[in-house]
């Protein structure tokens, strides 16, 4: 089987409705730990895929979480050597950091379900198939980014310019959630409990858009990372 080494810097933020996507693709997917286990691991670096996870904290914070470092020297040279690598939220602003750009705080925070624009070039990826979702997404996050050299845009929203974009046919960066299970969001409203009182962030509308969204957002995102899947290995194959 293939392998795919998965980030993980909190326990509830995990690969969600992604897994069976993997699965299905051949994929053995193992997850690492971030800040327990080794980041400088050789088989990380040669993995035929490495997913990198959200998480609450910063990608510019490695002076409070030094295993920060390490992540990005794996993220570099993931992109030196053009392997397929996919970054989602707090992964997607470690990938452009680490492609050169700059990570810093949004205008606002997003968090919620909501459309993204897409680019025209976002229409013809393989997020092409969030259309039938209506371009519904969950958005959760605070920082955002600028956009890497040699990057391609490929969706925003009014608050957030770079929601997603790609680097050749091996890199995504997806700054929103498509792989959030929403059977599971009460995993998330616990464990952001602090950050969603801090926003004032409306719950009962989570679990509302959660039962309205959930459903179309995880069809659609798992038709859309299998699409990636498929041009991403082939592109590294030959």
């Amino acid at each position: 089987m293939k392998t795919a080494v998965v980030i993980r810097h909190v326990a509830f933020e995990d690969l969600g409705t992604f897994a069976p996507v993997l699965a299905r693709a051949g994929f053995d997917a193992r997850y690492v730990e971030a800040g327990i286990d080794d980041l400088a691991s050789p088989e990380l670096r040669t993995a035929d895929l490495v997913v990198v996870l959200g998480g609450p904290i910063a990608a510019y914070d490695e002076s409070i979480y030094p295993f920060l470092l390490p992540e990005l020297r794996l993220l570099e040279h993931r992109l030196t050597t053009a392997r397929p690598t996919l970054g989602i939220c707090l992964g997607a602003q470690l990938i452009a950091r680490a492609a050169g750009a700059s990570v810093y705080a949004g205008r606002a925070k997003e968090i919620g379900y909501g459309p993204i624009t897409p680019t025209s070039e976002g229409r013809s990826s393989c997020l092409a198939h969030l259309e039938q979702a209506d371009w519904q997404v969950l958005h959760w996050h605070g920082d955002t980014f600028d956009l890497p050299a040699g990057a391609r845009r490929l969706a925003s929203t009014a608050i957030t310019d770079n929601q997603a974009f790609a680097i050749g046919s091996h890199v995504l960066g997806l700054q929103f959630h498509m792989e959030a299970d929403p059977r599971l969001l009460e995993r998330w409203l616990i464990g952001h409990a602090c950050e969603l009182s801090a926003a004032r962030i409306d719950i009962s509308r989570l679990r509302s858009d959660a039962r309205r969204y959930g459903a179309m957002v995880t069809k659609s995102g798992q038709e859309a990372l299998g699409a990636w899947l498929t041009s991403a290995m082939s592109a590294a194959a030959s």
